[in-house]
């Protein structure tokens, strides 16, 4: 059996980003994954750009049951840290919207850089490695695998969590996690679609492929992003958003005209031109395409001249009170992330290791820590990575 410092399980971001902490600071090191490219998750991000941060990085645009938890790692390697990093490695980048960072050019770049750093640092890559066991003995952790078996003092959990399964999503480090006594918090799928009953779908197919700003909220939490029609139910960034809120039975409230009056600016289109058709009148503030529909939902074949305030009232409301419930998610195949997972309390916040387990960590998604849509769950695994780099 060969002898190394520390084994990586998982080479994704945190998983990477991890092996070459620890390989800079002189560990032995052999990162090792069933799939066979490193980096995928990273190389189809923001649409093959990577979303690889953002700028407003803030424990409460993370969501755990210790919502505290990332707090030292985030602070100790931040955004800042990492952009350093890729203005280092010569990866041009820009601010989209809302703070999210991309690359001008290829995702692939972070991955390039990111197994440059591995390769430079003296780790090994061990890809299309599928691992037979996992065990704790006196000298450390032993693991076997079909390439071959290894023993290290220190072992990090990065296999990530069940989103995206095509690319090799699983729950093998949540049987880790339990296989040592860890708790976990219940996993769902995030950042995911949301699919409607037939009579809620009759209403939004017809306009499957529309795109409006909104604002969505469930409880006490609201996005004010797109919003997406699709056959299946609603996407765009606001309802990903609010799917990591969201629970089977609430009911969402959607602005099609977020911080607009749209009474008001129907009252007034009816003074000043009484014969325009309410379609004309709400494409003022929405897509013809959907303001053609509302019209039609709303049973209004009248010009505004001949609707009522009360006409009127109901279709402000329409537009911008629209209430309905979700009937689930697009599930895990589209999710882009996983909710829930190994239970913070059982790691140490600085360390990212398991408390009873000295010499166990876990990194990045494979925690209950998950971040908003926008560069927050790339921080994550960055930061956390960063953390049990420094120790394992």
């Amino acid at each position: 059996m060969k002898q190394i410092d520390v084994i990586v399980i998982g080479a994704g971001a945190a998983g990477l980003f991890a092996a070459i902490e620890a390989a800079r600071r002189g560990r032995r090191v052999v990162v090792m994954d069933h799939a066979k490219a490193a980096g995928e998750k990273i190389r189809i991000s923001g649409g093959g750009r990577c979303n690889f941060t953002n700028l407003g990085i803030a424990p409460d645009r993370f969501l755990s049951k210790n919502p505290r938890f990332a707090l030292s790692a985030l602070k100790r390697f931040t955004q800042w840290d990492f952009i350093a990093r890729i203005e280092a490695a010569g990866i041009a980048w820009h601010e989209k919207t809302l703070g999210q960072l991309f690359c001008d050019g290829s995702a692939r770049q972070i991955v390039e850089m990111l197994l440059n750093d591995l390769q430079s640092a003296g780790a090994e890559l061990w890809l299309g490695c599928e691992i037979t066991s996992v065990a704790k003995t006196a000298h450390g952790f032993d693991v076997t695998t079909a390439r071959g078996d290894l023993r290290a003092a220190s072992l990090i959990v990065a296999s990530g969590g069940k989103s995206i399964p095509k690319m090799g999503a699983s729950s093998f480090g949540y049987r880790i996690a339990e296989q040592f006594g860890l708790e976990l918090v219940e996993t769902r799928p995030g950042l995911v679609p949301l699919t409607f009953s037939a009579q809620e779908l009759d209403w939004m197919v017809p306009l499957a492929g529309v795109a409006t700003q909104a604002r969505v909220s469930c409880g006490k939490a609201g996005f004010d992003e797109a919003v997406l029609f699709t056959h299946r139910g609603l996407s765009g960034p606001a309802v990903l958003q609010i799917s990591n809120y969201w629970r089977e039975g609430d009911a969402l409230q959607i602005d099609l005209a977020p911080q607009q009056g749209v009474l008001a600016g129907l009252l007034q289109a009816k003074q000043t031109s009484g014969k325009t058709a309410l379609r004309t009148a709400l494409a003022r503030f929405l897509p013809e395409k959907l303001a053609r529909h509302l019209e039609t939902v709303a049973g209004v074949t009248h010009p505004l001249a001949e609707l009522s305030r009360a006409d009127l009232e109901r279709v402000a409301q329409l537009v911008q009170g629209w209430q309905l419930t979700p009937v689930g998610s697009e599930g895990y195949r589209t999710a882009e992330v996983t909710l829930g997972g190994v239970d913070t309390d059982g790691l140490d916040g600085r360390t990212m290791m398991a408390k009873a387990v000295p010499g166990l960590f876990f990194v990045g998604e494979v925690v209950d820590v998950t971040g908003w849509l926008g560069g927050y769950n790339f921080q994550w695994a960055w930061s956390s990575g960063w953390a049990a780099g420094q120790v394992a």
